[in-house]
């Protein structure tokens, strides 16, 4: 077949798959095959095709008079799954009046043909476009947005570096998380890499662009290889990937926005990329036909061998990403199983049958394999499109032998072997089900503890009465009251009180529970009246003969049934069927609703013998089971829609390119062409001038600073006499004087006790036992075990310093610190103290304490503080019902605290206690928020989202980001969820654009935080109001019950 041939096959095709395009969106009707046979029967005429399939008198084929043939046309179309929302402006085709129905095709016609007519551009090429177009929108809307989203840059660039070799992320520019699933799985394709950094456009394509292809696939490699280059040498932590989604766009001319599915966008791409590869193979080659890169790696051959109607046939055909239905299977074998076989297959095999069927079979595999998992089907009750959760597995290394052509005998072979077995675990099962669901009435019970039951009926002592003739009928009823006349039981007493006693009435009362309780020699089950020891022998007899026939009957067929499992699952798993290996490379998710959601995937690091997650910016090490867990279905609403296997013996696809004169491995700026190079430098080159530039701006603030607090402390230094030793900031109240009383009272009494130990010593003497007898206090509090209100470390620093073991030196001046204070000089004991305290500050060289980590220690407890001071007035607001100002104070405690924990054990406080208030605060808000959306009134439904916006949605990635925390994504999640319950319901389509509207906002949560507000101010607590109002909360959270914590 010449090339023209070949290009006129293929625009012929595509006008084919347009025509389709245009029955699907004018009838609603997606069946494939249905649309084919329409088409077919009307001999292309769309608008006899769209009248056969809407006519009232039409009827859909049955399945055994469906077609199943396929023209045998290279590059057929039938493995794209194209879809497409219908248009707001649905003409009603389901009445009587022709008009409309006329009217709905010409406009078809008209748009389709016109629009083809002026670019050349297919329908599925203005598909794409939409959703580019709905990106771009996006991107340019968020730029006007005022609150913060979760996608804005941090102004600090140290945030966005680029750690070590860290994998780059691709910035979300708008609903663009799609984008970077596909081309981080592209991107991590080793050979797919060198084939886009070494692309150098075609020489003619230095003048103008021939065609509509050069126009738009040109400068789209030309950005992709831009692109390519900054993830593999970027200084920065993820890159923009802006100008090239902008040139998708401009590729199209279309004003509609609505989404699109991004499965076509994956294969359209690949389309744009083999176009641009086949402009440069066309213009190389040398007297042969050309070889197209994009098509020998992920292009393959399958053989359709089937029967039509009594008549074989054979077709071959290609294949790019290959389409998999997911309901009704558990794994993915099952899937390719189902798609290898269409039809009645036993007429295949015989000479003479009217039935059809087909078989597939794959002749040639590619180097990278990918799976479309079809998980959206349109629902056509509702009228819209769902998604479908099942749960599907899917193993690392998948063996494609069983479906190569070459082993298509002995396949068959085992199907009938397998479709056998299957047959008699049928029956089995069917057996073993009498036994373990026995009966004939609603109620069904295991067969072995029937008997079981029936035996213990037999074996209970016999009762010789009716079950109601031993029950005193004439007893009063429980609860009732009657008068009988009461006898004294006092007889010792005088005779005036017996003969009162014996004419008084008293009132017995027959309490319930207490009264009527079960006699004692009353069997507790029921058993036979009459019964005897011959009958019992022979009953039991039996009894236990039929219940252990009946265990070893249930054991044979389970071990029977476990036996035909294994056997079906090992079939394949001889050495001749595990010769075609293809390990898996990436997964991409969806998380969501059918139209909404959020992409991201998960890839093999080939190198490293790891999972990594890309989520747009944030690129983090996963496993395998972090990875089922998202990606399998069933258990959340993420689940894979795409598989990407590569061959495990191609290893050309994974290895990194090494130096032909060294033989070392490239890497990095190494593994780019010149040009790219230059590029990729000078982007760094900007982004150090960043980097430099936000030095020197912190450099001017911290010297500013510096100079407002010389400012503040150059009055009372001019005006003092000898400045006394400063004590930590955390220490110091409002006034000098309002000092912590309880830790002036505590070194006093040690004073006290140290001068009447050492009456007779001076006051250095003193000082020495004044603190170890401090010491020793402080010691013993923190080596108690309190009660969770009681936290000595607020009461002093020392308790919080020895029990995150500080160093000695630390502690030791700290102490000095304590007796040197100039508050203790209230009489003249105290006063020498204080003196000779703060002479030995004074003489400590710089060389035995460093004050840098001095300073660093009491900052430390001083955050302390702050975290408690945080935690309580978060739990406090919490329980007064104030939901949004409790959440910020407790996002920053649980933050805090958690940093203070990553030091050390005993250097905060209880982790999962604020974790458990912070979630109930997400939950109480998200719950607050649904329900105002759901009053419909304007303003409720603006501030519930305004509420949403700007308080849940930034501060979701914080419950995200630690993936141990499974409470809290199972939250996430539940907030998700009821967000997304909302698509399937009426409502006011004001309400619906909203909607639409948040909900990528609210799954589109990336784990990067940025942006947040700045923390609460907090009051200024002394030491006693601190310990009082903790001890206080904690209390109250003791009597609290808290589903959960």
């Amino acid at each position: 077949m010449t090339v023209e041939q070949n290009v006129l096959q293929q625009n012929s095709q595509k006008h084919q798959q347009t025509f389709i395009n245009q029955l699907r969106e004018i009838t609603g009707i997606n069946d494939i095959q249905v649309l084919q046979q329409a088409l077919k029967d009307s001999n292309g005429n769309l608008e006899l095709a769209v009248a056969f399939l809407t006519a009232n008198n039409a009827k859909l084929p049955q399945p055994e008079e469906a077609s199943y043939y396929q023209t045998a046309i290279p590059n057929n179309d039938r493995y794209i799954s194209v879809g497409s929302q219908a248009d707001t402006n649905v003409i009603d085709l389901t009445g009587d009046d022709k008009d409309d129905l006329q009217r709905a095709i010409a406009l078809s016609l008209e748009e389709s043909n016109r629009t083809f007519r002026e670019t050349g551009i297919t329908d599925e090429e203005q598909a794409i476009s939409r959703v580019l177009e709905a990106s771009i929108a996006e991107n340019k809307a968020s730029l006007k947005r005022t609150h913060t989203e979760v996608w804005s840059d941090s102004p600090n660039p140290y945030d966005r570096k680029r750690q070590d070799n860290c994998p780059v992320g691709l910035k979300n520019v708008g609903n663009t998380c799609w984008f970077s699933a596909v081309i981080q799985s592209l991107f991590n394709l080793q050979e797919f890499r060198r084939l886009v950094l070494n692309y150098s456009p075609p020489a003619s394509a230095q003048d103008v662009p021939r065609n509509q292809k050069e126009h738009r696939n040109l400068p789209f490699m030309r950005e992709l290889r831009y692109l390519f280059s900054l993830l593999v040498s970027s200084k920065r932590k993820y890159v923009d990937p802006s100008r090239a989604v902008e040139i998708l766009k401009d590729a199209f001319k279309s004003n509609d926005s609505q989404q699109q599915d991004v499965s076509e966008f994956t294969h359209k791409l690949l389309d744009w990329l083999e176009d641009a590869f086949q402009i440069k193979a066309e213009e190389e080659r040398d007297g042969e036909k050309p070889k197209n890169p994009m098509v020998e790696l992920f292009y393959g051959r399958f053989l359709a061998v089937g029967v039509h109607e009594g008549k074989k046939f054979e077709n071959t055909e290609m294949f790019g990403q290959y389409p998999l239905q997911v309901n009704g299977f558990k794994d993915l074998h099952e899937c390719l199983e189902a798609a290898m076989i269409e039809g009645e297959i036993e007429s295949l095999h015989s000479e003479n049958c009217s039935k059809s069927g087909q078989e597939h079979w794959f002749t040639e595999l590619p180097p990278v394999l990918t799976f479309e998992l079809s998980r959206f089907e349109f629902n056509q009750a509702l009228g819209r499109p769902e998604k479908i959760h099942n749960k599907l597995e899917f193993p690392p290394c998948l063996y494609m032998d069983r479906y190569m052509h070459k082993n298509r005998e002995i396949t068959r072979l085992k199907r009938d072997e397998i479709k056998r077995l299957k047959e008699h675990l049928t029956v089995l099962q069917q057996r073993l089900e009498r036994y373990l669901s026995y009966g004939s009435g609603p109620k069904r019970f295991p067969l072995a503890d029937v008997l079981q039951y029936a035996l213990e009926f037999a074996s209970s002592k016999p009762v010789c009465t009716s079950p109601v003739e031993d029950i005193d009928t004439s007893a009063p009823p429980s609860g009732s009251v009657v008068t009988q006349p009461m006898q004294s039981t006092m007889e010792h007493q005088g005779s005036s009180s017996s003969g009162e006693t014996q004419g008084s009435q008293r009132t017995i009362i027959h309490k319930p529970f207490t009264q009527s309780r079960i006699p004692p020699d009353l069997p507790m089950h029921p058993a036979p009246r009459n019964i005897t020891d011959e009958e019992l022998t022979v009953l039991e007899g039996c009894l236990h003969r039929w219940r252990t026939e009946v265990e070893t009957d249930t054991r044979d067929l389970q071990d029977s049934i476990g036996r035909i499992h294994r056997t079906i699952e090992l079939m394949y798993s001889d050495k001749l069927m595990t010769q075609v290996p293809y390990r898996l490379h990436a997964v991409l998710v969806h998380e969501g609703q059918a139209n909404a959601g959020h992409y991201w995937a998960y890839i093999f690091d080939h190198n490293e013998k790891r999972w990594m997650k890309y989520n747009d910016i944030s690129v983090t090490k996963s496993s395998w089971e972090e990875l089922e867990r998202d990606s399998f279905g069933g258990y959340r609403n993420a689940s894979a829609y795409c598989l990407m296997y590569i061959n495990d013996g191609e290893q050309h696809l994974i290895q990194e390119e090494y130096d032909k004169e060294t033989g070392q491995v490239l890497a990095g700026m190494d593994t780019l062409p010149p040009d790219l190079k230059e590029f990729v430098k000078e982007d760094n080159r900007r982004f150090d001038k960043e980097l430099e530039e936000w030095d020197k701006e912190q450099l001017r603030k911290a010297e500013q600073e510096k100079m407002l607090l010389a400012q503040k402390t150059l009055k009372p230094t001019l005006s003092a006499a000898p400045a006394p030793v400063k004590d930590p900031e955390y220490m110091e109240q409002p006034t000098r004087a309002e000092l912590s009383t309880e830790t002036n009272d505590e070194t006093t009494s040690a004073i006290s006790q140290a001068v009447t130990e050492s009456e007779d010593k001076g006051p250095e003497a003193v000082l020495q036992t004044a603190i170890k007898t401090e010491y020793a206090r402080l010691l013993k509090l923190a080596q108690e075990d309190p009660p969770p209100e009681t936290d000595y470390r607020l009461q002093h620093a020392i308790v919080y310093f020895i029990q995150s073991q500080a160093p000695k030196k630390i502690i030791e001046r700290t102490l000095l610190e304590q007796f040197a204070d100039r508050n203790l000089s209230f009489d003249e004991r105290c006063r020498n103290i204080m003196k000779v305290a703060q002479a030995k500050l004074e003489m400590i060289k710089p060389d035995e304490v460093n004050m840098e980590e001095y300073k660093r220690w009491h900052k430390e407890y001083r955050t302390f503080r702050e975290t408690t001071m945080l935690i309580l007035i978060g739990l406090e607001l919490f329980q007064n019902k104030s939901f949004v100002d409790a959440l910020l104070y407790l996002i920053y405690g649980y933050q805090y605290n958690k940093d203070l924990l990553s030091r050390g054990l005993y250097r905060g406080h209880d982790e999962e206690l604020i974790a458990h208030y912070r979630r109930e605060c997400f939950l109480k808000l998200n719950e607050k928020a649904a329900i105002m959306f759901e009053s419909g009134d304007t303003e409720e439904v603006t501030n519930g989202l305004t509420l949403m916006n700007e308080l849940i949605v930034p501060c979701l990635p914080m419950l995200l980001a630690d993936e141990m925390e499974e409470k809290d994504i199972i939250a996430v999640e539940d907030m998700r969820n009821r967000w997304c319950s909302y698509l399937g319901q009426e409502m006011e389509p004001c309400l619906q654009e909203k909607l639409t509207d948040f909900l990528p906002k609210l799954l589109d949560c990336s784990t990067e935080i940025k942006g947040f507000n700045d923390p609460p101010k907090l009051p200024t607590f002394s030491t006693h109001e601190l310990c009082e109002r903790f001890a206080r909360i904690m209390l109250s959270l003791s009597r609290t019950p808290a589903d959960g914590r």
